[in-house]
């Protein structure tokens, strides 16, 4: 019988070491939730978003700015706040690609009125109906591992916070304010020498700024489509009446509106606000075509099926959808 030399035996050692010990996963391990399928499941159904309305309201970002401590110097000021901006681009992203809005710049106004007058175009804003702030309030990045007997794990974890408003811009009132939080981490390990052994991970930043706006993306979601979709009349000619908005927007031919007045401005000497008073309606309108290529010059042309616009003040007319004021 062969004796087993202590070179052996070490080699036999590490390699059942190695056999028998799982390799560390980099992605970040899956845990389930501490409930029950049919609880995750029946929280799901209710957060769902209602269906895709039929005309897209229009929103614009405004300043997003980092209130963390991190990647912040005295180099750095508003104009070049990477991370505010990353919370803003994300968050536009996820608007355009939800296709239930039109989204308008605002952030980089004066680089598009620069561009406009290298041109020789006017830059020709476009009002909307709400605009959205807000700011990275919490960021951080911690790193963790363990070591034990020839193996050894490291794992990175940031996250963060990000908090916004809905502002109206008639009156500068702030009507809505939404919280999200979100994490994302990374895990490598070695064991006898043999694995990754991971630096930092640029990308978890992205991840965890992508995460905490999409916790808040539905809540915020539902709470500008409560606000009643309108639209303008362009011009009367000919009977016609020509309104903005086309087929970007969702209207269609056969698509029936009413025209409505607006009622007299007062101010409220509670609040301070001045207050609209209910606007009545003076007809309805009945889409048979659109027209334009884009969303910046598209509109629609209708004909009256009920009431009369003759000597009305066509500024003092707006198109909603039947029965809203």
């Amino acid at each position: 019988m062969r004796l087993i030399t202590q070179t052996s035996f070490t080699s036999l050692l590490a390699v059942a070491l190695l056999s028998g010990c799982a390799t560390v996963d980099k992605q970040p391990a899956t845990v389930e939730a501490p409930v029950s399928r049919e609880a995750q499941l029946a929280a799901q159904k209710q957060q769902a978003l209602p269906a895709k309305p039929q005309f897209k309201r229009k929103v614009a970002i405004g300043r997003f700015s980092n209130e963390t401590r991190y990647g912040r110097s005295l180099l750095r000021d508003d104009e070049n706040d990477p991370l505010g901006k990353q919370v803003s681009d994300i968050l536009a992203g996820r608007l355009v690609e939800s296709d239930r809005f039109l989204v308008f710049e605002r952030p980089d106004i004066n680089k598009l009125k620069a561009e406009g007058e290298l041109s020789g175009q006017a830059l020709d804003l476009v009002g909307v109906d709400t605009m959205i702030f807000g700011s990275l309030t919490e960021f951080g990045i911690s790193t963790t591992g363990k070591k034990g007997f020839l193996s050894s794990t490291k794992k990175q974890t940031a996250e963060a916070a990000v908090e916004l408003r809905l502002v109206d811009v008639k009156t500068g009132h702030v009507f809505f304010t939404a919280k999200g939080s979100g994490a994302a981490s990374v895990e490598a390990g070695s064991i006898a020498g043999y694995g990754s052994t991971a630096g930092y991970d640029a990308s978890l930043a992205d991840k965890a700024i992508d995460a905490a706006v999409s916790d808040l993306l539905n809540s915020l979601i539902r709470k500008l489509e409560e606000r009643a979709w309108r639209t303008s009349i362009l011009t009367v000619e000919n009977g016609q009446v020509f309104i903005s908005g086309g087929a970007r927007q969702g209207i269609k031919a056969g698509d029936v509106f009413a025209v409505m007045s607006r009622g007299k401005t007062v101010k409220s000497a509670q609040t301070g606000f001045n207050i609209d008073l209910p606007a009545k309606q003076v007809a309805r309108v009945k889409i048979v075509s659109t027209f334009g290529e884009t969303e910046a010059n598209e509109g629609s042309i209708a004909n009256v099926v009920d009431g009369d616009l003759a000597g009305l003040e066509l500024s003092a007319l707006f198109i909603s959808e039947i029965g809203e004021e």
